[in-house]
């Protein structure tokens, strides 16, 4: 991890798509911000004006089957934890992020497209000083069988998540990352979103999963991966789920030092946490640059991925 300046991007980037929940057509352009800004929706083509909303913890409106950004309108942008997953395990500290429609598209389901956006872009460097959340205490919340914990962790940030699906395919699978740019391209990024066959048609009369399809979703069914591709990791669910985590901490405002472990757990499950986190002061400070290198140690990355049940793959329930 690195802990000097901060970055933001050297030029503007676009990607197009469909949202997966609308089904509607949209674009996304990336763009560069200044020293301190974090990271900024600016929600295009609303009766003729733009409109900008951070991305805070505090924006959240709805967590049901994606993160949902808005204000006391209503909803901006809906499906933000992809983007924001790239941003942040990319490094980039401070960007725009332009969408034309209700929805982040998409894409293949993973943050892949992001990423190569963001490469496109290029990250440059600024003349401040990266600031940190550094976790002092553990904090934890459940929800039914899900439980959420982040806590202090001397290494920067590791992501850790547990499932357990009834669906024999899927099953229970775990695994767990410290969190690096060249990790998060590598082990992370790439990881899609997936679900269950037989809950499209309870997803399409509620109005989700419009846009899903076989190219942008892992889909399963009771005794196999539908999806004639295959995985991408033997443990693809369990890794977007890590994917999910890193997009939706993404919403602290700034990059965590702590580890993260979630069981059972969703969109809904990670706001939660960071909410009760943010909202005990004694549980967190902000600390810079060289003050963070001096709280944790250096480390060889490290990860792991453990798959139980049968493989097969993906569509469902769980569309993030």
């Amino acid at each position: 991890m690195k802990f000097s300046r901060q970055t933001t991007l050297r030029a503007q980037a676009s990607v197009a798509g469909v949202g997966v929940h609308s089904g509607l057509p949209v674009t996304l352009t990336l763009g560069p911000a200044p020293v301190d800004t974090g990271f900024i929706f600016v929600r295009t083509g609303l009766d003729g004006r733009d409109r900008e909303i951070q991305a805070t913890a505090e924006q959240v409106i709805a967590t049901d089957f994606a993160t949902v950004l808005g204000d006391r309108s209503g909803p901006l942008v809906s499906t933000a934890e992809h983007v924001l997953a790239a941003l942040r395990g990319m490094g980039v500290d401070n960007a725009t992020i332009e969408v034309d429609g209700p929805e982040v598209p998409i894409m293949d389901g993973s943050a892949a497209a992001f990423i190569a956006a963001i490469d496109q872009a290029g990250i440059v460097n600024q003349p401040a000083q990266r600031r940190f959340i550094q976790v002092l205490k553990p904090v934890s919340v459940k929800i039914g069988d899900a439980f959420g914990e982040i806590r202090p962790y001397a290494n920067g940030f590791r992501a850790e998540v547990e499932i357990d699906f009834t669906n024999p395919v899927i099953g229970r699978q775990s695994c767990g990352f410290d969190v690096s740019p060249e990790r998060f391209r590598r082990e992370v990024g790439r990881a899609r979103t997936f679900g269950l066959m037989g809950d499209v048609a309870r997803l399409w009369s509620a109005g989700y999963a419009l846009g899903a399809s076989f190219e942008n979703t892992v889909v399963f069914d009771d005794e196999r991966l539908l999806n004639t591709e295959g995985l991408r990791y033997a443990d693809e669910c369990a890794r977007h789920k890590v994917l999910d985590v890193i997009g939706d901490l993404a919403l602290a405002g700034l990059p965590l030092l702590g580890a993260y472990r979630s069981v059972r757990g969703g969109h809904k499950l990670n706001h939660a946490v960071l909410t009760a986190l943010l909202a005990d002061r004694t549980a967190w400070r902000v600390v810079e640059g060289e003050a963070a290198r001096r709280t944790t140690r250096p480390v060889a990355e490290v990860g792991s991925g453990i798959v139980g049940g049968r493989i097969a793959a993906a569509y469902g329930p769980d569309v993030s």
